[in-house]
């Protein structure tokens, strides 16, 4: 692998703070790119309780999970294709399938049509790798720990956001609205990359695409979620689900073993055997997985109705929970920025502990305290600071782990652990609060206990964690790492 930079100019305007207009837009485009599946992924959720109504399906797991397992298994061929044809071009690639997707979801008049579309949409899941290497490449040094800690940040945005405008499209418009809404997001997240950010002159050497190691990669995790995600219908110890978890579980290990023999592996084995980088991989999927899948339990809990005896939701409307979520996605966004200047100088392993710690502590609390406004708000003060300094932790460890020319994959190979811990969390999650549900014409209902043991399992998920962090070695730190190759 070699890496080829094209005349790279002094950094421009190093002696002024601030990102300026030209960077500022750039910054834009790429935080609106980092957090459309986040956005789309928040509406769909606050959605899903109507459209299992409407289209009267138990399956509304797969809603989001179909899209999760397309994204999963073209990872590392939309990763491998951005190395060499440019991080840039295959943004613009996937989003283009992703507005095609969302465009079929949109019109589909039956449950099947509308899982086609997600599933197209999913090819978009592998956008957020692309945008955090172009971060790398596209800021000069001064501004790659601060634009990276907001990219990751941006949840605090779309946290903030994102649920008012979810709750006036869903109270006013229905689910229908909401999937046109996706249609439109993902329009202006095109246009913004298409004329805002510049390319990456950052490239891998031109080398044959490893078919063999990408199917057996890709579709070996595809094969363990999908199991996951049919072991509650089927019987974890069903021969079906045994045979789809297993026989992914021996696609990836023959992947392995077919990286090592190739001469231009998909995945180089020697990058993913470094301590530094599987362990920072680890720790960062791990808990950012538990991050993102709890919140389809939140949703849950707090947007399905309040029926005695049936349903023990809280049965807000989607604008009341965005008015009790605001103060801690403000709070997410600033402790977030924060963290990202505070990566140049603090370790950022210490953080990730801190941040990890706050996250677990704060939704073991909410799994017992979850029934009034009260609660939410108060208990989401720890979250909040705990999750805005893992989320701008991410992208920033990742720099810290690989050189430049290795942005791409690393991103990849990160992104790709943390969505299939997260499908496998999320199944998981859907089978443990299944548990005690009813099922009353075609949708299931959920009673208190359900998601008290789902939270609690986050909660736990984050706590092995952020113990793990004691695995990774000190490396160097961010204001040491190479950066702003494209200034």
């Amino acid at each position: 692998m070699t890496l080829n930079v094209e005349s790279p100019h002094k950094e421009e305007g190093a002696g002024r703070s601030g990102f300026g207009a030209r960077f500022a837009l750039i910054l834009v485009a790429l935080l609106w790119a980092s957090q459309l599946n986040g956005l789309i992924g928040l509406m769909g959720s606050n959605a899903q309780s109507q459209i299992a109504i409407h289209f009267r399906t138990t399956e509304i797991a797969w809603f989001t999970q179909i899209g999760s397992l397309i994204g999963v298994f073209a990872t590392p061929f939309i990763v491998k294709a951005a190395g060499i044809y440019g991080k840039k071009r295959l943004l613009l690639v996937i989003t283009t399938l992703g507005l095609v997707g969302d465009l079929v979801a949109a019109l589909a008049t039956n449950y099947e049509t509308l899982l086609v579309g997600r599933a197209v949409a999913g090819f978009y899941g592998p956008s957020i790798a692309l945008v955090f290497a172009l971060a790398r490449d596209v800021f000069p040094p001064r501004l790659v720990g601060p634009a990276s800690g907001l990219l990751g940040g941006g949840m605090g945005v779309l946290a903030l956001g994102g649920p008012f405008l979810s709750g006036w499209i869903l109270d006013d418009f229905g689910y229908r609205g909401v999937l046109w809404f996706m249609v439109i997001a993902t329009a202006i997240s095109l246009a913004a990359v298409l004329f805002l950010v510049p390319g990456s002159p950052v490239r891998e050497a031109r080398t044959p695409t490893d078919w063999v190691g990408g199917v057996l990669l890709g579709g070996g995790m595809a094969s363990i979620l999908y199991g996951v995600g049919k072991g509650g219908q089927w019987g974890w110890t069903s021969g079906d689900t045994l045979a789809f978890i297993g026989g992914g579980v021996v696609a990836v290990i023959a992947f392995v073993l077919v990286e090592r023999k190739v001469a231009h592996p998909m995945f180089p084995i020697t990058l993913l055997g470094r301590r530094r980088v599987w362990s920072t991989f680890l720790v960062t999927a791990l808990i950012m997985a538990a991050v993102f899948a709890q919140g389809t339990v939140l949703n849950l809990l707090v947007l399905m109705p309040d029926i005695p005896g049936l349903s023990d939701g809280l049965g807000w409307t989607a604008t009341k929970n965005a008015w009790v979520s605001a103060p801690n996605s403000v709070l997410l966004l600033a402790v977030s920025v924060a963290t990202g200047i505070l990566a140049r100088r603090v370790d950022s392993r210490v953080l990730l502990g801190i941040g990890g710690t706050c996250v677990a502590v704060g939704v073991a609390l909410m799994s017992q305290f979850h029934h009034t406004v009260a609660q939410f708000m108060t208990i989401g003060l720890l979250s909040g600071i705990g999750m805005g300094m893992v989320v701008a932790l991410v992208p920033i460890m990742v720099i810290e782990s690989v050189k430049p020319e290795e942005q791409a994959l690393g991103n990849g190979a990160q992104s790709m652990m943390q969505g299939v811990l997260q499908a496998v969390l999320t199944q998981v999650a859907f089978a443990v609060v299944a548990q005690d549900s009813k099922v009353m014409k075609g949708t299931a209902f959920y009673v208190d206990d359900s998601y008290t043991n789902g939270l609690l399992l986050f909660a736990g998920v984050v706590a092995v964690a952020t113990a793990l962090v004691t695995l990774i070695p000190k490396s160097k730190r961010l204001d040491e790492a190479e950066v702003g190759q494209a200034v």
